[in-house]
């Protein structure tokens, strides 16, 4: 079950990871979608970090 959870976390973390890029490559990105996006990642990463 960790190996699972810790697999669903990581491709969470890749897909926030890639919404960001996109988000922040628009011509006027939205900078509360930008923060909202690396909060999601922290939390994710430090849950990682508990886990691992």
């Amino acid at each position: 079950m960790e190996a699972s959870h810790v697999s669903a976390l990581q491709l969470k973390h890749a897909g926030l990871e890639r919404k960001l890029a996109e988000e922040q490559g628009r011509p006027m990105p939205d900078l509360v979608t930008i923060q909202d996006l690396k909060k999601r990642k922290l939390r994710i990463k430090e849950e990682l970090a508990h886990i691992v």
